[in-house]
């Protein structure tokens, strides 16, 4: 593992930011950005190492996850704001242009940015998400299909996700969270819980606490639409494909692409919403690929 610096920034009075920076210091900046109640430290040590190769990688807590400020219940705020904070971590950092990548509530915030402050983007690459636009999906024949009718959420995940998280102590927690990580991974690759179990034991020690936060269910939705920009954007975008994907299962990477103008797809054998061993390497190939071709 590379040395890594980090640091604290302000997103908001009172709210601050915990940022790790990796790689040479002068090489292009990438900016990672985690999905939904997920802590910076869920991108994986060897996927980071990877990148850093070619850029100086970032990567950071969101608001109520690791080290970051946990906010919510004394400072509520919307969804959008989590994009805004992309911003503030660049502002924070010094950097004024960064590629972007976002991986499912990471990938809708990249998606924000992009159309918001496309100043800021050098590039961006998007995963495990959907897109931010009521286009609707063109199928190969020609036909149309309305956003709304897209393939939905796998049920074993939408029956995790509403179970209440109880507080069984810490390796219950652990289990939970493993098991989580088993019905996000989509099945087409061999699962090693223990590979899970010590990825979410280091984000726990890191946070200094094992409860989850639901301040991403709670807070405001709205206004996360972005469909003229999006469709005009100059930024050069990837979108990922994830067949094993059980949360934007396809054509959700298609019609992203498609809505995105000049948008480019690649898909990652077996992929799922996680970002297992298998797929570490296939996919830095395929982001620093695209982050090369930016002049």
């Amino acid at each position: 593992m590379q040395q890594a610096h980090q640091q604290f920034v302000d997103a908001a009075p009172g709210v601050r930011l915990w940022t790790e920076q990796r790689g040479p210091a002068d090489a292009p900046p990438l900016l990672l950005v985690m999905g939904a109640q997920a802590a910076g430290l869920g991108w994986p040590e060897p996927f980071v190492d990877a990148l850093a190769v070619q850029h100086r990688v970032i990567r950071y807590d969101h608001r109520d996850t690791g080290r970051s400020t946990w906010s919510f219940d004394e400072q509520p705020y919307r969804i959008t704001d989590l994009a805004q904070d992309i911003v503030r971590v660049l502002d924070g950092l010094g950097i004024e242009r960064a590629h972007l990548v976002g991986l499912s509530l990471g990938g809708m915030l990249t998606q924000i940015v992009l159309a918001d402050h496309p100043d800021r983007v050098l590039s961006a690459t998007l995963m495990g998400t959907s897109a931010m636009s009521t286009t609707p999906y063109t199928r190969p024949d020609g036909t149309e299909v309305p956003v709304d009718e897209l393939p939905g959420i796998a049920p074993e995940v939408l029956e995790m996700w509403a179970r209440p998280v109880e507080d069984h102590g810490l390796e219950a927690e652990l289990d939970r969270r493993v098991e989580h990580w088993r019905v996000l991974s989509g099945g087409q690759l061999p699962f090693d819980p223990a590979h899970y179990r010590d990825l979410e034991r280091r984000i726990i020690e890191h946070t200094g606490r094992y409860d989850v936060s639901t301040a991403p269910a709670r807070a405001d939705h709205s206004g996360m639409l972005r469909t003229e920009a999006l469709a005009t954007t100059q930024v050069p975008t990837l979108v990922i494909s994830a067949p094993a994907e059980p949360v934007f299962p396809p054509p959700h990477p298609q019609h992203l692409a498609q809505v995105i103008r000049g948008a480019n797809l690649v898909e990652i054998p077996d992929m799922g919403h996680a970002l297992p061993p298998e797929v570490q390497g296939p996919l830095a190939e395929a982001i620093l690929a695209h982050t090369g071709k930016v002049g």
